[in-house]
């Protein structure tokens, strides 16, 4: 069972600005990780998929990759 990404490096809250922890759990199309691929609990991962669209809406990551 792989370990809680931000459990284990204690990240209490998803930074939304924090693009290079973001990358990490998106696709190279820019999907969004399912939890099987993240190993997130469910906790983190809807508020990870907060932080990604709130970083979209900003502009800071795509909506898509080419």
């Amino acid at each position: 069972m792989k370990q809680d990404y931000f459990n284990s490096n204690n990240i209490r809250f998803v930074d939304y600005k924090d693009i290079e922890n973001l990358k990490r759990f998106l696709n190279p199309n820019g999907r969004i990780l399912p939890r099987k691929r993240t190993g997130l609990t469910a906790k983190n991962q809807r508020s990870l998929a907060e932080a990604i669209k709130r970083s979209r809406f900003m502009g800071l990551l795509p909506f898509v990759a080419n």
